[in-house]
């Protein structure tokens, strides 16, 4: 019969009593992961602030349409029959978003419009 696996997670510094409690009731079984990692939201890295600073709201527009599994052609229809063509030239920059296009975008992947505008 397995044993059942036991986790435990304690952040901060650890008293050396319960170290050593842990050592002695788990032995060789015991694993301790030690990190000065400190977690950090992700838009307050500079990682995501440079990523948002080169994306365009085109850009912004493919990543969540091809997130949503949806085509130009389906996005078209649902933003109330736009052509293909026209999806492909705001994703590409050659056409810019309108403030109606934008909030339509917005209720359709529950984001905030201004991801799809130059602001």
């Amino acid at each position: 019969m397995k044993t059942p696996h036991t986790s435990i997670h304690i952040q901060g510094k650890i008293p050396s009593r319960i170290l050593e409690m842990l050592r002695n009731e788990y032995g060789g079984d015991l694993k301790i992961y030690e990190g000065d990692e400190e977690y950090i939201e992700i838009t307050e890295s500079d990682w995501y602030k440079e990523v948002a600073e080169i994306t365009t709201p085109g850009d912004a527009m493919r990543i969540y349409r091809k997130n949503n599994q949806l085509t130009q052609e389906q996005l078209g229809k649902k933003l109330g029959n736009v052509s293909r063509q026209i999806v492909s030239n705001m994703e590409r920059g050659t056409r810019s978003i309108s403030l109606a296009t934008a909030k339509k975008l917005s209720i359709i992947f529950n984001v905030p419009a201004s991801r799809f505008l130059d602001l």
